[in-house]
């Protein structure tokens, strides 16, 4: 029967009540809800793991808007700043005849832990697991700035993406908007190659 360690969390502070970790925050982080390292359990995931990659905890956002909605109603949330960069970043890529749309955005931490479970019970090893999404409080999308995006044609989240006329559009053209590829081949995080998760920053 295969057994979940629970590990805690070793470095940084992630989600929960406001408090005095706020202070040590960039300005754009200021007023999110935090957590202390002691108050968070990931499951299964070796903290030795988390220090040799080098992964730096990601604050769970709580400032956010509806960035675009898809067909089946489901909404995707990113921090107002990101939001609005998405909502010029598709119609100009759309003027150009190219069609791009979100299929994951912000996701919290408790979420994130879920899927990490789920690889688990399926059978995956954490190493793998950890080579394709990252720990719970250290994903991006909690800190509702990135985005996994799509274009017609193509299967989601898989690399065909890469060979798309939507990825080149953006390798060109995001930058202008705030958004940059996060995981390119050979990142320093020790992420798979990502053609489709893009990240917004601040300007």
């Amino acid at each position: 029967m295969l057994e979940l360690r629970e590990v805690k969390v070793s470095r940084g502070v992630l989600r929960g009540e406001r408090g005095r970790e706020a202070s040590d925050l960039p300005d754009r982080y200021r007023g999110e809800r935090l957590v202390r390292k002691e108050e968070f359990i990931a499951p299964g995931v070796p903290t030795a793991l988390i220090e040799r990659r080098g992964l730096s905890p990601c604050p769970e956002a709580t400032n956010l808007v509806c960035a675009e909605i898809e067909k089946d109603g489901r909404k995707h949330l990113l921090i107002p700043e990101a939001a609005a960069a998405w909502k010029q970043l598709r119609p100009s890529a759309q003027k150009e005849g190219i069609e791009i749309y979100i299929v994951s955005a912000y996701r919290s931490i408790f979420r994130q832990a879920e899927i990490i479970r789920s690889k688990i019970l399926a059978g995956q090893s954490i190493e793998k697991i950890l080579m394709v999404c990252a720990p719970p409080g250290y994903s991006e999308h909690h800190s509702g700035r990135a985005v996994d995006l799509a274009t017609p044609g193509v299967k989601r989240l898989e690399l065909d993406f890469e060979n798309s006329a939507a990825f080149r559009w953006l390798h060109e053209n995001a930058q202008n908007f705030g958004y940059t590829l996060s995981y390119p081949r050979g990142n320093s995080k020790g992420y798979a190659y990502e053609p489709w998760h893009w990240c917004y920053s601040f300007t």
